[in-house]
Parts: C-alpha cells; sequence; structure tokens
C-alpha cells in the first residue's frame, strides 16, 4: 500500500521545514509503518533547479555501509567460518594486529585502534589521518585509496586504548572487516556482498562502488560548501571516489532498499536468532551493538545506524519488530556549516523524523 503525502501532511509539513532551514538542499524519507507505505520529499534536487529528490532517488549512505558490512561477517560466523570471539589476527596475520583484538571487538568498535580519518579526544586535542576535508579532500576527490593502505596508516599511530577496555568509534575497525571478509571467503567484498544479500532480498538499488565515482540515476546532488582562507566555496561532490571510507561508509542504496535491509534484518530473515541477539545487544558506554545502535527513546527501542559525510546525510531506524521503519537521505547545498553545525543540523533532523514516525 502506497499513499500520497496529502495522507500524512504533519510528516510532509517536517520535511518541508527541514528543507527550509537552510541546512539541507533536499530531503527524501520513506516510511513503512501500520498505515503503509509512505514517501515524501521537500527541497530541490539540485542546485539552481526546482525539482524535488525523486522518491527512487539513489544517494550514499554513509556509515548505514557499517550495518550491511556486520551482517556479513556474522553470517560467515553462523556458518561456522570464524567466530566472534577469535582473534582478528589468526586471519589477517600480515597485519601484526594485536591479539587480543577480537572480530567481535572490531564491530563493537572496542579494539582501541586509531581511526585513520582522525582522532579526537575528549580534552579537545586532535590527532590528523588522511585528509577528509578542505581543500585537500576537494583536491584528492578522486584519488583511489586501498583497504590495506589505510589500515597499515592506522597501525602506525598509537592505540587509543587497550583491546577491550573501551569503547571509540573508528572507521579502521570495518575496514578490517572488509579484509576479513575477503580473507575468509575467498573473493571480492563486493561479490560477497552481493551473493548473500544484496540478490536475496532483490536489492537493484544497492551497490559497493569500491573506487568508482559514479551514482547511478536517478540521483540528488550533494554539495560541500568549506572555508578556504577567507573565502567559502561550493564544491558538487555527488561524483567523487569513496574508496577513502571503504566498507566503513562507502556503499550506495535507495531508501526503498534500506527499508527492505533493515526491516529484514531485524525480523530475523538474516541471521539466526542468537547472533541478531549478540548484534543488538549494545555497549554500555554509547549503546553501539555490532554494527548499529540502539536508541532508547521515548517511543520505545529503536535501532538504527545513520550515516553522512560531506554532501550527504542517510537515515535508518527500525521498530524491534522491523514493522516499522524509517529511511531518508538529506543532500547539502550552499549553507555555510562547519562541522559542528552539521552534525548538529543532522541531529534536528533525526529527532523531529522520530518523534512524527514513531511518535505517532
Amino acid at each position: 500500500m502506497s499513499v500520497t503525502p496529502n495522507d500524512r501532511p504533519e510528516l510532509q509539513k517536517a520535511l518541508e521545514e527541514i528543507a527550509a532551514s537552510g541546512s539541507w538542499a533536499g530531503v527524501l524519507v520513506r516510511v513503512n509503518d501500520q498505515r503503509g507505505e509512505w514517501t515524501g520529499a521537500a527541497g530541490i534536487r539540485e542546485l539552481g533547479e526546482s525539482a524535488v529528490p525523486q522518491a527512487d532517488g539513489h544517494f550514499r549512505i554513509g556509515s548505514n555501509t557499517k550495518t550491511f558490512t556486520a551482517t556479513l561477517v556474522l553470517q560467515l560466523v553462523a556458518d561456522g567460518r570464524i567466530a566472534l570471539d577469535d582473534p582478528a589476527d589468526d586471519h589477517l596475520p600480515e597485519y601484526g594486529l594485536d591479539r587480543r583484538i577480537t572480530v567481535r571487538m572490531l564491530l563493537q568498535h572496542t579494539s582501541g585502534l586509531f581511526n585513520y580519518t582522525g582522532e579526537y579526544y575528549e580534552d579537545g586535542t586532535t590527532a590528523p589521518g588522511i585528509a577528509w576535508q578542505g581543500q585537500e579532500w576537494v583536491d584528492n576527490l578522486f584519488h583511489t585509496y586501498r583497504p590495506e593502505g589505510l589500515v597499515r596508516l592506522a597501525l602506525s599511530k598509537p592505540a587509543r586504548f587497550e583491546p577491550g577496555t573501551d569503547w571509540s568509534y573508528s572507521n579502521t575497525n570495518y575496514v578490517l572487516a572488509r579484509l576479513l571478509v575477503e580473507k575468509v571467503a575467498g573473493r571480492p567484498f563486493a561479490e560477497e556482498m552481493q551473493e548473500r544479500i544484496l540478490t536475496p532480498l532483490g536489492l537493484t538499488g544497492t551497490l559497493v562502488p569500491d573506487a568508482s565515482p559514479e551514482i547511478p540515476e536517478p540521483h540528488a546532488h550533494g554539495y560541500y560548501t568549506y572555508q578556504d582562507a577567507e573565502q567559502w566555496k561550493t564544491v558538487d561532490v555527488t561524483r567523487a571516489n569513496p574508496s577513502w571510507i571503504s566498507a566503513a561508509g562507502d556503499m550506495i542504496s535507495t531508501t526503498r532498499d534500506l527499508h527492505t535491509f533493515f526491516s529484514a534484518l531485524m525480523g530475523g530473515r538474516l541471521l539466526p536468532a542468537p547472533l541478531l541477539a549478540e548484534m543488538r545487544t549494545p555497549h554500555p558506554k554509547y549503546g553501539y551493538g555490532l554494527g548499529l545502535f540502539v536508541q532508547e527513546t521515548e517511543h520505545g527501542t529503536l535501532y538504527t545506524h545513520n550515516g553522512g559525510f560531506w554532501g550527504w546525510g542517510a537515515l535508518m531506524f527500525s521498530s524491534p519488530d522491523g514493522r516499522t521503519t524509517l529511511t531518508a537521505s538529506l543532500t547539502t547545498g550552499d549553507a555555510q556549516l562547519d562541522l559542528m553545525a552539521a552534525a548538529e543540523a543532522f541531529g534536528k533532523v533525526q529527532s523531529v523524523l522520530i518523534g512524527e514516525v514513531f511518535g505517532a
């Protein structure tokens, strides 16, 4: 059952307000719940035009990729090919990983490994990794990074903490998870993802691009607006090589495919019940399970993993049974936002949409 924006005017109004806030160029939302399926859009698909984002549009899903990656690893666990508490070094001995780091720690961000995209410490200090913002990132928009190189960069830096003693979000963990899948499966990560998850679920709008800068039509455009010295610049980053983020955030999808995937995962169709329970058991510090967040809200427990990098934002929320889902794409335009302001704007969108969908 599909409904039109007029059937849920309060939700369409929320989208219009999000688009009018100035932080986002366009927003596309899909809701699946007891009332059926609803899609809505607001804002523009491309700067200088008036068309709104298309309901079947493709977009870069950022760190929502981590949920796909974790699911793939857990399917290998279900097959007995690896074990959650195996030392990752057993499968990837060429990197000289600390033997205390387990597969579980990679998926839950408790390995302590340096985040190759840079670290932000509690005392306000930072440690740089690869270039991922500013003019340097723009200059390298089509540069290809290999996952092995990203891992070796991270391993050349001091660990953040002893394995298993704390929690810290690190993209390095999920690049290692990709390499682990490839080693155990004996074939490229994209092929394993296609055969185990994308094809069985009919996710024809979802792909693992590796180093390709292309994004299938139809799609909105994402822009990166940044300050270079005293000048603000806006660059169309729709075409960009995503290899810098690898299996931590490189995938492309649609709101329909994200709904299908997350609903199937939460409904127990992709993993045996004991492994799904492991996946949904949160670390006490930040509520992160194995490849997803467990979020306690006034509307009950929600499972989620959102994603974002310059130009794009993606939302993916589900009720525990997978019957109510919210999936969304956001694109940035020429708003002059720094990193903190962008994060705050992203958080506001999540809060508004969660209230409209799960608070009804």
